[in-house]
């Protein structure tokens, strides 16, 4: 688990419109949150 104020690994994954997006797009240019929600559209 990644603590507080550390730095997270860059990733890619696609966009809300399907293109990819990089974490390090957007390092030192905007303030970044990652918040992860399990089962938030599953239904379970």
């Amino acid at each position: 688990m990644a603590k507080i104020g550390s730095q997270a690994p860059n990733f890619k994954l696609p966009s809300h419109d399907g293109e990819p997006i990089e974490l390090k797009d957007f390092i030192g240019n905007k303030n970044i949150i990652l918040s992860f929600h399990i089962f938030s559209f599953t239904g379970g």
